[in-house]
């Protein structure tokens, strides 16, 4: 998993059918001091994340499986939204504070 920060939405009106009712956002990935990487991704989303919320990330076929169904065509999944991220006793985000 990989941390990232959600910086919008992606919206499609022609799909794929096996991603009809799939939520996409537009993340960009975090590094392990809290800086964004100039790195994005588009991540399926069933968590209710929105933008400027941290998040969590899954890649690969366990992205494929937390979407219920192996055969999507899906690389990336949003599978948590982040409440604080702490490293070395020093708190590097907290939810609450970052609005």
């Amino acid at each position: 998993m990989q941390i990232a920060k959600v910086r919008g939405t992606v919206v499609s009106t022609q799909k794929e059918p096996t991603l009809t009712g799939i939520k996409f956002l537009l993340v960009q990935l975090i590094d392990e001091e809290g800086q964004p990487l100039p790195v994005y991704e588009v991540a399926a989303d069933r968590v209710g994340a929105g933008v400027g919320e941290w998040v969590l990330i899954s890649r690969g076929s366990g992205a494929r499986e937390v979407e219920g169904n192996a055969n999507r065509p899906i690389d990336a999944s949003v599978v948590a939204i982040i409440d604080t991220v702490t490293v070395e006793n020093q708190r590097l985000y907290d939810k609450g504070t970052q609005w």
